[in-house]
């Protein structure tokens, strides 16, 4: 039912309001209501709200212009209509300025009356139509999964969805007149999605769908999203979802963009491609299987010479002890090799791995002790960080040759000394994994080939094979975990493991 407010501080002006607008209502009837002041009136529109208010100009503690305002945000799907006995021109421009529908000038006519609050009354069923359709628009909006924008002919943004602003990292009222390519695309992809975007303004839909990074707020993180873009012509208010922002711009081109997410997509294909690498690379291994091991062979053989000679020809037992340790690690690290070997020619079908308790302090240390002569050698000071107990679930000898890797990748990077630290504790956040880090101060890594590292046969060293951290990324996909790489150029490079802890098992 349509509610009528009827603000009046005469009471018989006001009741006559109230029988013409009944009688002539008899098909659709009308609550009304009768209000003898300003403080009433707005007591009453809070609580219950109207359609139409019908407000005289003078009253005892407030001026119907002055109450326009106040009505309409107790109201806001409502319309005013003022009554007074006199308004020069002056007055009537004001009150419309100030919001109202009309002003209607005493003694109007009846019908007067009745037509304007049908008029009145139809825009403000109207504006409710208009606010529920959009309220179902913004729900939809910001429901959806994806990624829904809007852009001005500069490029600010418009619209933001809930989505998006959650990529974004930022909330979508704070993202709206912002410049979106400054804000979340990387000045590598702006480019490419500057042309995408004049072209669904020159409204060539099937030529603007591009992909580029989004970058959060801050860089936290980057994601990829392909755009499908569309354009369309637009004057009058920007929008939030449902709510309207009055601006004063000119009429310009918006670009409504649909993003989706397509970083885990563009991931798996990464990795499938990955995989079809590391397939070669077992082929690979095929093929120079008999030509590696026959010169391992030979090395071992002579170690196990030279073994008997030193216990032949050297005579101090400290310096006799000393000699066959380090035979013990030559030879260990060659059973290492061929280890490493049996596992390429396995990487088209690859074994199961192991799942025991690994003591991690003891397996850092053993890692540490093989590659202490190198960091010497290079001037660079170790720094042990293990967290006891620190018991993680897999294979052992998988996990050595990932901490292997890592470290000496990290010694290779301080070519002019620095400090190497390698810690290992429990996840704060969960407990139910082990966290391996690898850090290094040397000259990092940079931005362009920072995503291209875990690739097979990629590497940035000249005598470089580009398989150690493709294989440190294999074992832990193997172990279900995860791998992370930060690096800042003149810093250093962090790589972060994660792995379940004897406590998930």
């Amino acid at each position: 039912m349509n509610r009528v407010l009827i603000v009046d501080d005469n009471a018989d002006l006001a009741t006559t309001l109230r029988d013409v607008l009944a009688s002539a209502s008899a098909d659709d009837p009308l609550e009304v209501e009768i209000a003898e002041t300003g403080k009433t009136a707005l007591a009453r529109a809070k609580e219950i709200g109207f359609d139409v208010a019908l407000v005289d100009v003078k009253l005892p503690d407030a001026s119907g212009v002055d109450l326009i305002r106040p009505l309409r945000e107790a109201s806001p799907n409502g319309e005013v209509v003022l009554i007074t006995g006199f308004a020069s021109m002056e007055a009537a421009i004001a009150a419309l300025r100030a919001g109202a529908f009309a002003m209607i000038l005493k003694s109007f006519r009846p019908d007067e009356l009745v037509t304007t609050v049908r008029q009145a009354m139809t825009k403000a069923r109207m504006q409710r139509e208009r606010d529920e359709l959009e309220r179902r628009y913004r729900a939809v909006v910001d429901l959806t999964d994806v990624i829904v924008i809007a852009l001005d002919a500069q490029d600010n943004v418009v619209l933001f969805n809930k989505k998006a602003g959650e990529l974004a990292g930022v909330s979508p009222d704070a993202a709206i007149g912002r410049n979106f390519m400054r804000a979340w695309i990387p000045e590598d992809d702006r480019g490419r999605l500057e042309e995408a975007l004049a072209l669904a303004r020159k409204g060539k839909r099937a030529h603007s769908d591009v992909e580029t990074a989004f970058v959060a707020t801050g860089g936290d993180h980057t994601r990829r999203i392909r755009w499908h873009l569309g354009g369309t012509e637009t004057t009058g208010a920007k929008r939030v979802g449902g709510a309207a922002h009055d601006h004063d711009d000119e009429a310009g081109a918006l670009v409504y963009g649909i993003g989706i997410d397509v970083t885990e997509r563009r991931a798996l294909e990464k990795r499938a491609a990955d995989a079809e690498a590391l397939s070669a690379m077992g082929t690979l291994a095929l093929n120079l299987a008999h030509e590696i091991r026959n010169p391992l062979n030979a090395a071992k053989l002579q170690l196990h010479l030279l073994g008997k000679k030193i216990d032949k020809q050297v005579g101090e037992e400290e310096t006799r002890a000393a000699m066959h340790r380090r035979v013990e690690i030559v030879g260990d690290e060659i059973a290492r090799l061929n280890r490493l070997l049996t596992e390429f020619l396995e990487l088209a079908r690859p074994r199961g791995i192991a799942r025991e308790p690994v003591h991690m302090g003891e397996l850092v240390d053993s890692v540490l002790s093989l590659e202490r002569e190198s960091a010497e050698a290079r001037g660079v000071r170790v720094v042990r960080d293990v967290t006891t107990p620190c018991v993680a679930i897999g294979d052992a000898e998988k996990l050595r040759q990932v901490v292997l890797n890592l470290v000496v990748n990290a010694l290779e990077a301080m070519k002019d000394g620095g400090v190497l630290t390698v810690r290992a504790a429990p996840d704060e956040q969960t407990g139910e994994r082990i966290v391996l880090s690898v850090e290094d101060t040397g000259p990092g890594i940079p931005p362009e080939v920072r995503a291209q590292v875990f690739d097979p046969f990629f590497t940035t060293k000249e005598a470089g094979t580009g398989l150690g951290l493709s294989i440190v990324r294999k074992i832990i996909d193997q172990h279900a975990g995860d791998i992370r790489l930060e690096s800042e150029v003149g810093k250093g490079t962090i790589v972060r493991v994660w792995i379940s802890s004897l406590r998930s098992a």
